[in-house]
């Protein structure tokens, strides 16, 4: 017995050792290619089987941890958290809601959002998350479609809703402290007024961790409708399965396993309702023990950075534009300085100065974390190029909400500059394509993390899962390493006028990194393109620049663009728009709003 206790320590003191050498385990399958790409996996630290076990192991085993605050507010440990959700359980129980009936919610993140969410699902529920800032009528429209029973909502937007328009709604609680703010059964109202009695009475000595149960889910059961915030179509409900959650979350304890330890803290600033936010800054945190902090207004740049300088988070989640803004206003001004430039071609002292950059730029985050995930939209090729070459310390993941959301991820350390990682475990990619590592193709996924489908929309569930694989929308090719490489979307996808493919995302990329270009987006009128383009107007304001002087930088920056670009891609003309582009929660551009704009 003591010879295999010593066993054991020593193979586990060697997978912690050699970590970094053990890679994810996946498979990756190129149409028409006879290569295929295994590697395998060490796991560290397995969940239980069932999603909802995982949650309770959680709050078991810390249960005096701190768990979720508002940032600069009220903290939750995991033990409060597990009290919130026992005595939700009773009000959903009194109000006749069972198993399998959908409970919507919708406002920002915060602590008690994330709490009802929780003990919609540990109830057996349906989790229905929709984004607060859908105008009053989609909120209405998913509400009714989703047939909800229940809604949580924030108090803006309670304000800007009206429930005679959601009838089948038995009533509306108040995300804040769970008050009923409309209820069309008197048992709703009065549970909540005797809601502590009757705590009490079913846990006459204190709540503990004996007395957690929670439902127990199946692998295929729905645990959630996600309506999507396409940039090209109006929302549908994903119908996401407990597999995918699941799989979702061990995914996040395969890759940071050794980065991440319970305690540690992060910052949550991506909405909640969308599965980025919510599969990588509050469920999988959850599951492992972290203390998540929700930054509960607007993510300016100066909230947000004082965010990150107070909470020091050991992992960063966020989209493009975040490291974006921060790298134009902050970085290039620096390093375009004829000077610097100068002398970061020079050995040694060029090192010097990007180091210096680059922990500036760490600094800048909070100066704790191991590394910045990005996700959610494409990541500027000139921007990269500069994190690549100063060695920050980031990566660019690839996922989609029918998915839950992962498809593709690899640590920052043996990430591949212009890819977005690696196909996640249990998950397998292929292209569309006669030749998947050269010419772009549909990119189609298989696996753990794929949707059931749309609710109550077999047609496009049909035209989405073929023959067991799902048509992501998204072009791209993959490499022989296995790094996939995202080209445009299929929709997206211009055809010239000899029949040459026309990508705009790739035009599109190199104009915003051109001077005054905050924006912009490359439309197609019969045979020629256009650009339409929201300048930085911040940088024109301080700089005093007219309508005239910024017409002049763009007609400039559309002569300079086609000197780079084939003859098929040229640019024909420009419209300068006056507001910013209407965007999605996870910041990409609603494209199919501007396709018939007037130039």
């Amino acid at each position: 017995m003591h010879n295999m206790a010593k066993n054991a320590m020593a193979a586990h003191i060697f997978v912690h050792k050699h970590l970094h050498n053990v890679h994810n385990l996946c498979t990756f399958v190129l149409l028409n290619h006879d290569v295929t790409i295994k590697k395998t996996v060490v796991y560290i630290m397995l969940l239980p089987e069932s999603f909802n076990e995982a949650l309770a192991q959680s709050v078991k085993n810390n249960w005096n941890r701190n768990s979720m605050s508002d940032y600069g507010e009220a903290t939750f440990q995991y033990k409060d958290v597990a009290r919130n959700i026992a005595k939700l359980h009773i009000m959903f129980e009194r109000a006749g809601i069972r198993p399998g009936d959908k409970i919507a919610l919708c406002g920002r993140n915060q602590a008690r959002w994330g709490i009802a969410f929780l003990a919609t699902l540990t109830y057996g529920a349906v989790a229905v998350p929709i984004l607060h800032d859908f105008h009053s009528e989609q909120i209405h429209q998913i509400v009714n479609h989703s047939e909800a029973s229940l809604l949580f909502v924030g108090e803006q937007i309670w304000k800007r809703i009206d429930a005679k328009e959601m009838p089948a709604l038995k009533g509306i609680l108040c995300n804040q402290y769970y008050e009923v703010l409309f209820a069309r059964d008197a048992p709703l109202t009065e549970t909540r007024k005797q809601l502590n009695r009757l705590f009490g009475e079913k846990y006459p000595d204190s709540f503990r961790p004996e007395h957690i149960c929670y439902h127990k889910d199946s692998r295929e059961e729905l645990a959630l409708i996600n309506y999507t915030s396409g940039t090209t179509s109006n929302s549908k409900g994903v119908m996401i399965p407990y597999r995918a959650i699941w799989s979702n979350t061990q995914f996040g304890c395969d890759v940071l396993a050794d980065i991440l330890a319970p305690g540690e803290q992060v910052l949550s600033m991506l909405p909640m309702a969308h599965m980025y936010g919510m599969a990588f800054e509050f469920l999988y945190e959850f599951v492992r023990g972290l203390h998540i902090s929700f930054l509960t207004k607007m993510p300016t740049p100066a909230i947000l950075l004082k965010a990150l300088a107070d909470i020091k988070p050991r992992i960063i989640i966020c989209v493009p534009l975040i490291l974006e803004k921060i790298v134009r206003r902050a970085v290039l001004p620096k390093i375009k300085d004829p000077k610097i430039r100068l002398l970061m071609n020079i050995p040694i002292v060029g090192d010097q100065i990007k180091q210096r950059i680059c922990q500036g730029m760490q600094n800048a985050l909070g100066g704790n974390f191991y590394e910045v995930i990005v996700g959610g939209a494409a990541i500027n090729a000139e921007i990269e190029a500069l994190l690549k070459d100063i060695g920050f310390n980031y990566t660019v993941g690839y996922g989609a909400t029918e998915c839950a959301p992962i498809l593709a991820y690899e640590d920052w350390q043996r990430f591949a500059m212009g890819s977005c990682g690696k196909a996640a475990p249990r998950m397998k990619l292929k292209i569309d394509s006669p030749k998947p590592q050269e010419i772009p193709g549909e990119i189609l996924a298989q696996g753990d993390n794929v949707m059931l489908g749309y609710f109550k929309n077999p047609e496009a569930t049909a035209e989405t899962i073929i023959d067991g694989w799902y048509h992501t929308g998204d072009l791209g090719i993959i490499d022989a390493e296995g790094n996939v490489y995202i080209k445009g979307r299929c929709k997206n996808m211009l055809l010239g006028a000899n029949g040459q493919n026309i990508y705009p995302e790739e035009i599109e990329d190199k104009l915003s990194s051109m001077p005054m270009v905050q924006e912009c987006v490359v439309i197609q009128k019969g045979e020629k393109l256009y650009a339409l383009i929201y300048p930085d107007m911040e940088q024109a304001k301080s700089l005093n620049l007219g309508e005239a002087e910024l017409k002049s930088i763009m007609e400039q920056n559309r002569k300079d663009l086609n000197t780079q670009i084939p003859a098929y891609e040229q640019i024909c003309g420009i419209r300068i728009m006056e507001e910013e582009f209407e965007k999605t929660p996870k910041r990409s551009i609603k494209r199919f709003l501007y396709m018939n704009a007037e130039v």
